[in-house]
């Protein structure tokens, strides 16, 4: 691979903001895996003409198309989706080297869960799942394109000379809308969390490519919800202080799901609550996430789980009786989960656990894939 740009290289990162700042260009914050791409689709020689006794060696070439996909550990994620490897080759310039999002789309939005189980060791699983949860990719940058380096340029010239690229460009790859209208903005903020979007990404107009620097802005939604506390899980300093606190929210059928965490405790209100809640714990016989209901097919965790992510951490848990109720701050849902850790605003003793249901929640609109990128962005010019 012989780019202006090479791998390994750190994408641009946003800082978070409280609202969406004027001035700039906006687009949907996409809710995926980060990923540069890199092509080079030169052939290489690995062969001449020679002279022999009798007649020409032939020329030989190799096919030289090479693609990477970069993340943000710079640990290359290619192998996990080569339905796109292919994509890449039929759609994009013979040498460029693009930022983007890597997302599953579905009729009811983007699929982050289906999304993650895409990173699997075995390869056979990573084909089939290939095809059976395929993979697009959301291009909003441009770093190189044939022999020219534009992480120089500022955001407008990149963009102009991204849409250009990718003027022929068919699915799964998709170019991300921009506009510089500040409402437009605002409306793509309240409307497209229904797709899974995570909000709304602003970037200086004269802002050129810094890698691994926070010169863009994201703004992302936040709401409040009030759950039920059913378990814990200890912090990795000992015993006898609280990591996290396990939530739950009661669906139609009274059933408790678990809908994800809250950790971000001082360390001295870690042992605090430690103490508060041993008189909670309960057996599990006697909890809502029993093992049975588990097998049955509820949304529980899982006894001595094992973190996909990290194989040394242990996920089991101590069940606690679900009495105690505690307001926290959430983004967005992924399915009947909060898709980001959540944060501990306060405790709730005037509220009773089971009016800690689903219907509180926002239900935002739904919005395919689509529907964001035909023909909602404005181009920036340049």
């Amino acid at each position: 691979m012989d780019l202006p740009v090479m791998p390994p290289i750190l994408p641009m990162l946003a800082k978070p903001v409280s609202e969406i700042p004027a001035q700039q260009c906006y687009e949907p914050k996409w809710d995926g895996f980060r990923a540069v791409i890199f092509r080079d689709g030169d052939e290489v020689e690995i062969g001449r003409n020679r002279p022999t006794w009798d007649g020409f060696r032939s020329i030989i070439f190799r096919d030289g198309d090479e693609v990477e996909f970069g993340s943000r550990n710079e640990k290359p994620m290619t192998r996990y989706f080569p339905e796109l490897v292919e994509a890449v080759k039929a759609e994009l310039p013979q040498r460029c080297v693009i930022d983007g999002e890597i997302v599953v789309a579905t009729d009811a939005g983007l699929d982050f869960e289906a999304l993650q189980q895409r990173i699997h060791p075995a390869d056979s699983r990573v084909r089939l799942l290939s095809k059976q949860t395929p993979a697009s990719f959301i291009a909003f940058d441009l770093l190189a394109l044939d022999d020219q380096d534009y992480t120089g340029r500022p955001f407008t010239e990149r963009r102009a000379a991204l849409e250009q690229a990718l003027a022929g460009a068919g699915a799964p790859i998709h170019l991300t809308p921009v506009t510089a209208d500040l409402a437009v903005a605002q409306r793509w903020f309240s409307e497209f969390e229904g797709a899974g979007l995570d909000g709304v990404i602003a970037k200086p107009l004269t802002g050129v490519y810094e890698p691994d620097k926070r010169v863009m802005f994201k703004i992302k939604h936040e709401r409040t919800a009030d759950c039920v506390v059913a378990g814990y899980r200890v912090h990795k300093s000992g015993p006898d202080a609280i990591g996290s606190l396990m939530l739950g929210l009661y669906n139609d059928a009274g059933v408790l799901n678990s809908v994800g965490v809250i950790g971000a405790f001082p360390m001295a209100r870690r042992r605090e609550l430690f103490a508060e809640l041993q008189p909670l714990v309960a057996d599990f016989d006697e909890h809502p996430w029993n093992w049975a209901a588990h097998e049955a097919g509820e949304r529980t965790p899982r006894k001595n789980e094992q973190s996909r992510w990290n194989a040394g951490k242990d996920l089991s848990f101590t069940p606690l009786r679900p009495e105690r109720v505690v307001e926290v701050r959430y983004d967005h849902m992924e399915g009947e989960r909060f898709r980001h850790t959540a944060q501990f605003i306060r405790w709730r003793p005037d509220r009773s656990p089971q009016s800690c249901t689903y219907e509180q929640l926002e239900q935002p609109l739904t919005f395919k894939l689509s529907d964001i990128v035909n023909g909602l962005g404005e181009p920036t010019g340049g």
